[in-house]
Parts: structure tokens; sequence; C-alpha cells
């Protein structure tokens, strides 16, 4: 992992984004060296390969081929990558003959595509091959076994970064919760530097959670001046799964480690970045709202804004706009609910409009008041959060941010409505609580791309 604005990213998917975009150039300048147009386009190519490279980029990314599932089967990527090709292609076409943007000939364009899709495919081969190559994959020890490293261990299993060579008890009556075939037998005398050197460890993680006399400082000195990495197991688990284990953290890690602070200089960049991104989609969106008003008028009538409470910042309840998408009935007990799959209350209107995230649409006025900001953990009823303060430790941080109408829980997990649910997006507001930056606001907003075309999570 490589830590970019204080956010995790996957070398692998950085240099897959990069030799990418060599191969979109690539490309592009292929098709317009077959031109017959005159010397303009020379002068036009370099700046029309940038834009356009920079497009087919987000073009991938819209079909999911940056994301952690795009590499879930071979078929997968196949589809994907075809898909993206088509998707390519129209975009060519559609600058192909404007003469201020690209000049390019209908054979240009043929080859253009045949390039990329042999360029991609030749460079997610080459990843696909190098991924199932143990040799270069860090080899990591847990120091522990204990309920603490369970959720670690299940992740683990199915991790491509790293291998885990084993977990070393550190007490030999500790209860094991890893599997056994992965609990390192420990040789009588044998000290923590005689094991790191004879399997071949780059990192130890310590999952200790009483260390009291327990943990051999010493010896993980010793390793960590020869050059082996020490991390503490939240601060692996943040920096592999890009989010926070609300098994491993404690509130000293809490008030210690880096991030989870707020600043003047932050907190202006992202108001100007919130005002700009919500009048601009506004702007662009409006007769889109418009249509589906005037849908929701039809087929069931007035109020076609649906307004209700929520929590926001520090705890201050306002008041959220969203396009109404159920039965005017649908809590007429009075009782608040969680949405459900295919739940019963939704209108035929309210099911497509839900589904390509129309009806949040209106929330960009919350972000203009200044209610919520474009990316942040998304506000929860009052009545809700009542109920998971008591329930989740370390919810209440959420509300330290400004809500959002987008986030990383949303685009990293389908949406939930459960306990076990909130639970787990937590962890993945918890990351961005810690470490939010304009650099992950970017990046969440080019996923939330992929989610809304592809409506992953909707409900």
């Amino acid at each position: 992992m490589v830590r970019i604005f204080r956010h995790y990213m996957s070398a692998k998917l950085i240099a897959i984004i990069v030799l990418e975009a060599l191969v979109f150039a690539f490309a592009i300048r292929l098709g317009l060296a077959f031109n017959h147009a005159g010397p303009d386009v020379e002068a036009l190519s370099l700046l029309s390969i940038s834009v356009l490279a920079a497009g087919l980029v987000i073009v991938m990314n819209v079909v999911g081929l940056y994301s952690a599932d795009g590499w879930s089967d071979a078929q997968s990527v196949r589809v994907r990558i075809i898909a993206a090709v088509v998707l390519t292609l129209f975009l060519i076409l559609a600058v192909a003959y404007v003469p201020a943007a690209l000049v390019m000939e209908p054979r240009g364009i043929a080859i253009t595509g045949a390039a990329i899709l042999f360029g991609v495919t030749l460079v997610r081969f080459s990843f696909y091959k190098w991924d199932k190559l143990i040799a270069f994959k860090p080899r990591v020890l847990v120091l522990g076994t204990g309920s603490r490293v369970s959720e670690f261990s299940g992740l683990a299993l199915r991790n491509r970064n790293y291998t885990i060579v084993g977990y070393v008890p550190i007490s030999p009556s500790d209860e094991h919760f890893v599997p056994a075939s992965l609990v390192l037998p420990v040789q009588p005398g044998e000290s923590l530097s005689a094991l790191v050197r004879k399997h071949r460890i780059d990192q130890i993680v310590l999952a200790v959670r009483d260390r009291r006399g327990t943990l051999p400082v010493q010896e993980l000195v010793q390793c960590k001046l020869q050059g082996v990495k020490v991390m503490e197991l939240a601060t692996a688990f943040e920096r592999e799964y890009r989010q926070v284990s609300l098994e491993t953290i404690s509130a000293s890690w809490v008030m210690l480690e880096e991030g989870f602070h707020q600043g003047t200089f932050r907190s202006g960049v992202k108001r100007l970045f919130d005002l700009a991104v919500s009048a601009l989609l506004l702007l662009l969106t409006l007769p889109v709202l418009v249509v589906a008003a005037l849908c929701i008028l039809i087929e069931s009538g007035a109020p076609v804004l649906y307004r209700q409470e929520r929590v926001g910042e520090r705890g201050r309840v306002f008041e959220m706009y969203k396009l109404r998408s159920m039965r005017r009935d649908a809590e007429g007990d009075g009782k608040p609910r969680w949405a459900a799959a295919k739940d019963d209350r939704t209108t035929r209107v309210g099911r497509i409009i839900r589904k390509l995230r129309i009806d949040e649409l209106p929330q960009l006025i919350n972000v203009l008041k200044g209610d919520m900001s474009f990316v942040g953990p998304r506000p929860e009823r009052p009545f809700f959060v009542d109920q998971l303060v008591k329930d989740l430790p370390y919810y209440s941080l959420r509300h330290t941010i400004k809500p959002g109408i987008t986030g990383w829980a949303q685009v990293c997990y389908p949406y939930g409505a459960s306990l076990e649910d909130t639970s787990e997006k937590l962890k993945y507001d918890l990351y961005y609580v810690k470490n939010h930056a304009l650099f992950l606001d970017l990046v969440i907003l080019f996923a939330t791309i992929e989610v809304v075309f592809t409506g992953k999570g909707a409900r």
C-alpha cells in the first residue's frame, strides 16, 4: 500500500492506472497517424490525447475496472474491458469530427479501439499473473492469536497484497482464534529475532491486547533495527483494508494516532469544494429533477419533496431534503424503520429514482445551506442515532464532521438496514473521519460515478 495525502492506495492499482493511461495515449496517437487531414491536426493532437486519455481512465472507472471487485474473476474482467472499449469508441466518435477537439477518420478510430483492447488486455493479464507470484509479497508475522486478531485473520485469507507466515501465541495457554494451520510453533528458547530470520519476515503485526510484561520489547526493537517493519494491528488493518476495526482500536489510539483532527484551512478548502461541485451538479441535473418531480406528482400526488430530521455535525439536528420515493403513509404508525430490500412501501417511480440515486439530488440544497458536505458519513435519523451510540463504540465520532451525500462507506459497502450493517459501515466512516482530505474526496467522487452507473447497493 502507498499512502497519498493520508489515504492508502494499492501500489498495483496506481501502476495499472498509469500504464493504461499510457496505453490510451499511444492508441489515440496511433489512430491519428492514419489521418489524411491537414497540419492543424498535429498541433491539436497533444491536447486531444491528454484530454481523451483522462476521459478513458474515467470510463474504465465507471465500468468498475479500478474497484476492489474488478478482479473477481477473469470472465468479469473480460466483460468489463469489452464494455470499456465500446464506451471508449462512442466517446471518440462523439468528438472525432469536432474540429476544435480532434480530427480522426473511421480507419483511425478502428485502429485506436483495437490498440486499446490489446493494450489493456496485456496490462491486465500481466498484473493478473504477477498477482499470483508469492515471491514479491511481504511476509507478515502476527504476534497474538486471541479474539482481537480474529477479524484480521479472516480477511487476510483473501488478501493478495501480503502473505501471512503465521500467528505466534505470546503465552502457551493463549486461546487461538485463528486457523490452527497458521499457528506458528516456537521452539523452546527460540527468540523472536531467530524466528524472523528463519521465516524471512518483512513485517511484524502486534495483535496483543494486554502487553504488560508479555511483549518482547527488546527483541522487537532489534527486529526493527534490522529493517523489519513493526506496526500495530489497528494500523495494519487500516492500511490494508481502508477501514478502522472496532475490535482493534482504543481511546488512546484515537487520541495519539495521526488524524481525527480538523483545521481551518482544510475546512475552508472543503467548503469551497462543496459549493463548486454542488452548484454545478444542481445546475446540470435540474431537468432530471423536474422530470422526476412530475412523475412522482402524476403517480402519487403531492408532496414531491420529502423532509426528514437527521443528525449532523456536532449532533445538531437539521432537516434533510429528498425526492419522495415511498408512499405518503410509509410510516403511518409513527415508528421509524430502515428501508429494506424490495421495500413494499416504495412506489414504482420511487424504485427507479432510488436505483439511479436521483432521490438524493435535493440534498445538494442542504450542501449549499451548509447542513451537509458533498462527501462525508451519511446522516442518520435521531431515533436511530440514540440507539446506535449505545450499541456501537465510537459511533459519535461520525458527528465530528459534516455528513455527506456520498461517502467512503457508501462506495465501499452496500446499503445496510441492520445493526450489523451499520457496524460494518462505521468502520469505513471512521476511516474517512480520521483521514479525510481533498484527495480522498476526489477518490470517493470517482467511485460514486461507478456506483451510480452500475446501481450497486441501491434499495
